[in-house]
């Protein structure tokens, strides 16, 4: 891992630059400002977005206001999904600044979840990271630690604290050195093409021959479309924190270093730009 720690680094300090704009159909007292922020890839848009709630509710009334919510191009942006593959998603093609409209009305419960408070997005941090050690270690390493030391990785996530988030992180990337790698890969693939929002099922980052599996191997037996076939023309990226990592690259070493706070590899299956 040591050697690789510019990688964890690069990673965790990722930014987009990001246009927030009041939706035109708010009734505000005077014209609202858009408001420009770096957002953090691996952080998620309720944790880093007090801001630019500040900024438009100067020129709205209290009476008009409800629970705020974000939209790219007319589609709401999921916020108990890591900000870095909601871009990667829905936005990657297109020209910087990623354009996001803002919402304090008519929330879209069919599609985004509730979040009241910070705590929600705790909760479901959690969730995941237990999730993605039951899969990895048999939830042996999360049942060990403390309360404070699940707190430790929230509050380095939260406030952005890449030394206080590792120190404790570095432990759920561990393994025998034996077994080359975890017992399974905690990975998500999500696909434009699917209604589904994302593929999640088990698969080991070893052969049963001992051969560290690829990305290619994954992609093979979990979305065969998304590879091109000999002649054709390239049709899809395959993209992990705004990069296409060689499709060679062994499926363990890229969940140890390109894996999200929450311990999942986050894969956006795009369609190739046309122009």
């Amino acid at each position: 891992m040591a050697d690789d720690k510019d990688v964890l680094r690069d990673v965790w300090f990722g930014r987009i630059p990001t246009c927030f704009t009041l939706n035109p159909d708010e009734v505000t007292e005077r014209e609202a400002e858009p408001y420009y922020l770096l957002l953090p890839r691996v952080s998620y848009l309720p944790l880093v977005t007090d801001k630019v709630k500040k900024h438009f509710l100067k020129v709205m009334r209290t009476e008009d206001v409800e629970e705020m919510w974000f939209e790219h191009e007319g589609t709401p942006l999921k916020w108990h999904y890591p900000i870095g593959v909601l871009f990667d998603f829905h936005a990657s093609n297109s020209v910087l600044p990623w354009s996001i409209t803002v919402h304090f009305k008519n929330f879209p419960d069919v599609d985004l979840l509730h979040c009241p408070s910070n705590s929600v997005v705790e909760a479901h941090f959690m969730s995941s990271i237990k999730e993605a050690d039951a899969l990895k270690h048999k939830s042996q390493v999360v049942n060990d630690m403390q309360k404070k030391d699940h707190k430790q990785l929230w509050m380095g996530l939260q406030n952005d604290k890449f030394d206080q988030f590792w120190a404790m992180n570095r432990k759920l990337m561990e393994y025998p050195t034996e077994e080359g790698g975890f017992r399974y890969i905690p990975f998500r693939i999500y696909q434009t093409t699917s209604d589904r929002p994302f593929i999640q099922k088990l698969f080991r980052p070893v052969s049963t021959e001992g051969n560290p599996h690829t990305l290619f191997d994954l992609l093979k037996e979990m979305c065969p479309d998304a590879l091109t076939k000999d002649g054709e023309e390239k049709r899809f990226q395959v993209v992990i924190h705004g990069i296409e990592p060689l499709l060679e690259t062994p499926l363990q070493w890229l969940s140890e270093h390109l894996s999200h706070p929450d311990n999942f590899l986050h894969i956006c299956i795009i369609p190739t730009p046309t122009d």
